[in-house]
């Protein structure tokens, strides 16, 4: 059953909430309805802090669930996001919220903590998989083993607020299990394929996908946790990336797409000039026609294609 669970801040400041913001919830808090969604009433409220969590609460409640997504915009960077008042009132009267944990949207305890609730289930995904607070990569559904816990978690906490459905909400955790077969397929063939094949990131957005699949990441960590901290990486790291493509030491260069500055534009420049071809990869989930099973398929894909063929995706 989700819970309210405490973890450690991000170094990046990885989405916040203004004073304003929270000044403007006490006063939103006071005069808030009852639990559930005013535009929705008889179905359970519940938040995703990002748009995968939230897409996933949605396969699983179905009908019986009114569900917001906080972090949504694949053309915006999550690091840099910040809630807004309408964001905290959404989150204070929610039923269930499933956020990610490991410093990566820390604004969700901010906002729990100042509209406390005996009530309210909260999953914390970190804490749900038993993950230390020194977890350093905190983009956690980018491996195979989050979302089948994840889909499990929510449908108890779902039937526990509705326990009349329990036997529906038991079905759907069993078909988004199933549903994910051609994800777990897709990186078994591209492991089977690729294993070993030496790929350069920026940061380490889809490091355990890639792990699963058995590829070499050459870009140190250092590096890796430097871009996705906002901070400029040393020029001796720099100097060894970019001659992993000057020195063609690498087949693909996986890069946040949505996180795009000067040195990462520098980078995909470096990799046109020797041919490497580049794989853009998201933080959210890209929008239309993707849920989670589909989305994750299609960033294996990309990469399936950048190694066999040398085929360039910056966009899914």
């Amino acid at each position: 059953m989700g819970k309210l669970l405490t973890r450690r801040a991000g170094s990046r400041g990885l989405g916040s909430v203004t004073l304003v913001a929270v000044a403007m919830l006490a006063g939103a808090v006071a005069a808030a309805c009852a639990p559930g969604s005013a535009s929705d009433p008889g179905r359970i409220a519940a938040v995703g802090a990002e748009s995968e969590y939230a897409n996933v609460i949605t396969q699983i409640g179905g009908p019986y669930v009114a569900v917001s997504a906080v972090m949504s915009n694949p053309n915006i960077d999550p690091h840099t996001y910040e809630a807004s008042p309408q964001v905290a009132q959404t989150v204070s009267t929610a039923q269930l919220v499933v956020q990610n944990g490991a410093g990566y949207d820390g604004f969700m305890e901010t906002i729990e903590v100042a509209t406390p609730s005996s009530t309210r289930r909260v999953i914390d995904v970190q804490s749900l998989l038993g993950l230390p607070a020194t977890t350093e990569n905190p983009h956690l559904w980018y491996s195979p083993a989050t979302m089948p816990a994840v889909a499990k978690a929510i449908g108890k906490d779902l039937a526990a607020l509705a326990p009349s459905h329990e036997a529906y909400f038991t079905a759907e955790v069993a078909a988004f299990d199933t549903s994910l077969a051609p994800w777990t397929q897709a990186i078994a063939a591209l492991k089977s394929s690729s294993s070993g094949a030496p790929v350069a990131t920026t940061e380490p957005v889809a490091d355990y996908m890639l792990q699963a699949a058995g590829l070499d990441n050459l870009t140190p960590w250092p590096f890796q946790a430097d871009v996705m901290n906002g901070v400029d990486p040393s020029a001796q790291d720099v100097s060894l990336e970019q001659g992993f493509f000057t020195g063609h030491q690498v087949k693909a260069f996986i890069y946040n797409q949505q996180v795009t500055d000067s040195l990462t534009q520098s980078l995909l420049t470096i990799a046109h000039e020797n041919g490497i071809p580049v794989v853009g990869v998201y933080e959210t989930m890209p929008t239309p026609g993707y849920d989670y099973q589909t989305w994750m398929v299609a960033e294996v894909n990309a990469v399936q294609k950048a190694l066999a063929s040398g085929v360039s995706t910056t966009r899914l």
